[in-house]
């Protein structure tokens, strides 16, 4: 292996193990929502992130706060008030994340009228290989 391939190497399992945490859709809705609203309480983000389960944002603000991307500000009340906020480190990923944001909001109807085509071609295909269920059914 020469120099250049264990240099590129070591870049992909860098990128894979900051990818593998940044590229999950819960922490790309929670940074983006934190980008596009300053500080929020947990039961805020919950509210504002479609489909998100206690204990998912619970595990992605936590992983997110592990890896510096978010801060955690405990306010000592009755009841505790929590907030959380990106870092700095955080905010550099706010252009990547709106940027990815706006993408998906711009060609979203695309990406929805392709996966109707090709589920409907792989359904024609299945249905011209009959060979495949005789065979199944052992004929």
């Amino acid at each position: 292996m020469s120099l250049t391939d264990t240099s590129l190497h070591s870049n992909c399992s860098a990128m894979s193990d900051v990818l593998s945490r940044i590229g999950d859709k819960w922490s790309v809705m929670v940074v983006g929502m934190l980008s596009r609203n300053g500080t929020l309480r947990f039961n805020e983000l919950k509210r504002m992130i479609n489909g998100v389960s206690q204990r998912m944002l619970t595990l992605t603000l936590r992983n997110l706060e592990r890896d510096g991307l978010v801060s955690r500000t405990i306010y000592p009340e009755v009841p505790p008030r929590v907030e959380y906020s990106l870092t700095q480190l955080g905010k550099t990923l706010q252009g990547p994340i709106n940027a990815l944001w706006d993408w998906s909001a711009e060609h979203h109807h695309s990406i929805v009228e392709a996966r109707a085509i090709y589920d409907q071609r792989q359904t024609s295909v299945e249905a011209a290989e009959p060979r495949k269920i005789a065979y199944a059914r052992g004929q």
